[in-house]
């Protein structure tokens, strides 16, 4: 038995799965999140340990027992600072907060080629930038801080005692070297800090430690080895099997990533994707991210008052996307690929008096299928390339959105079992594969299809034409979104 932890943001989510690649048992416990101010978000790093013991102890009790590794997958960028004690200073800063945007640019101004180093537009979303941010409006904190770490590595430290990172998680900090794997020195010393003070860097298939005694009694499982895990795409990536150049990803979470795995390093910081290292060794990969996509849909059904996503949907299904149909911009919460662009906002434009209700969840639907196409070319800009496509996420158990996608896209979308558990199956395999006696081709293969979804030739046309208006929609309101958001 291998167990899979995934820290998330609104849960953690746990898996057992066995050598023969069945789902053992899976369970999962809530954690919430803070807003103290606007644009804050924060997190107690101990409710990811009482909520990780809890999925955990309701796994069924016999496999639990017989597991051999552990591996961990989380939620990315998240600041968790502790003092020389290993004593929490203050609630974990998370990736969705916006604080930093001031930070970031300070960051660049101090280090000049910070994009060519990290890969990245340093954005507030990064752990680096957060860390600047305390040293100006918290500098008793910042002075005790003697080790930063990443929410999974928080979980990690209760586990086994020991400061580890895995390279694919560190990539979102602006503080790697992404492309020599390696912590970045000068970006370290612009935001304060030494290498002292970041965790040991491993692979995400490597060992991190062992279990403690009290940890392993506290879950119910034995003292054993756990793996160094992954951000939570990366992760996901491992349990849906892609981890060769050219396979790829498409997570229609509340927010919506567009992950394609690379050969080497291949940074495309002018259209705000982001070059990480995948959690195996000697591979890459590229993401486009949007910061609002089933969050759209979720938004939407409430502003038409129709809790039922699935007859949401349908009728707008049953409308279909038609030439004279409005164009949705879904950029509620800004937007990062390919604008970068946190002034931007929501946009409905073409309405009429005929306009309705489910006029507009057509065009929330297709909006977002328009702006995956823009991420699509972007990752596509650099001499990538792109074989099969797995849908994820909470979206793709809507055939109708996968119909819109594949047809924005130009491309077939395949659907593949398991998709919502990802993560936790794929820290599952890292853990696997940090066992040793294995290899990646045997551990991380794609799980049984389920269906092809094509682009439809009568549908494909059509969104191609409107996703002209829809990039022309933007440029013509980029400044009119900055004046507004003064």
């Amino acid at each position: 038995m291998f167990l899979g932890i995934d820290i998330g943001t609104s849960s953690v989510k746990a898996a057992l799965v066995d050598t023969e690649e069945t789902l053992v048992g899976r369970a999962s416990a809530p954690v919430s999140v803070t807003r103290p101010h606007p644009s804050f978000v924060e997190q107690d790093p101990h409710s990811w340990w009482r909520a990780t013991v809890a999925a955990v102890q309701q796994l069924p009790r016999q496999p639990r027992a017989a597991v051999s590794a552990l591996g961990l997958s989380g939620q990315m960028h998240g600041a968790t600072l502790l003092d020389r004690e290993g004593a929490v200073l203050r609630p974990a800063i998370l990736w969705n907060d916006g604080r930093s945007a001031a930070e970031c640019l300070e960051l660049e101004r101090r280090v000049p080629s910070a994009r060519a180093i990290t890969g990245n537009i340093v954005m507030p979303g990064f752990t680096a930038p957060k860390l600047l941010w305390v040293a100006k409006h918290e500098p008793e904190v910042f002075a005790r801080t003697a080790t930063v770490l990443l929410p999974k590595d928080f979980v990690r430290l209760q586990l086994t005692g020991e400061r580890v990172t895995d390279v694919s998680d560190a990539s979102g900090t602006s503080w790697l070297n992404v492309g020599q794997r390696d912590w970045s020195d000068e970006m370290l010393d612009a935001t304060g800090l030494s290498r002292a003070q970041m965790p040991r860097l491993v692979e995400g298939s490597a060992p991190s430690g062992t279990l403690t005694t009290h940890a392993a009694g506290e879950l119910g499982v034995p003292r054993v080895v756990v793996a160094g895990g992954g951000g939570d795409n990366a992760a996901s990536a491992v349990g849906a099997g892609v981890v060769r150049p050219g396979q790829a990803f498409l997570s229609l979470g509340t927010s919506g990533v567009l992950f394609v795995v690379t050969d080497r390093f291949r940074p495309n910081t002018d259209k705000a994707a982001h070059a990480f290292c995948h959690c195996l060794p000697g591979r890459w990969h590229q993401m486009s991210v949007m910061l609002s996509a089933a969050s759209a849909l979720d938004w939407i059904a409430e502003v038409v008052g129709e809790r039922d996503l699935r007859v949401l949907v349908g009728r707008a299904q049953a409308r279909g996307v038609r030439r004279d149909s409005p164009v949705f911009l879904p950029y509620l919460s800004g937007e990062r690929t390919p604008h970068n662009d946190p002034a931007s906002r929501g946009v409905f434009f073409g309405l009429s008096a005929q306009t309705t209700s489910v006029d507009l969840t057509v065009a929330v639907l297709e909006g977002v299928a328009l702006a995956f196409a823009d991420g699509l070319e972007v990752l596509l800009e650099r001499g990538g390339a792109i074989s099969e496509i797995i849908v994820t996420g909470g979206g793709a158990r809507f055939p109708y959105w996968g119909e819109l996608l594949a047809a924005a896209l130009n491309r077939p979308l395949t659907y593949r079992q398991g998709s919502e558990l990802s993560g936790a199956v794929g820290a599952a395999r890292l853990g696997r594969l940090a066992l040793g006696g294995t290899t990646v081709e045997e551990v991380c293969r794609v799980p049984p299809l389920v269906r092809v979804v094509e682009p439809d030739p009568t549908i494909a046309p059509l969104l191609a034409e409107r996703r002209l208006l829809f990039t022309r929609l933007y440029r013509d309101l980029q400044q009119s979104f900055k004046e507004f958001s003064k």
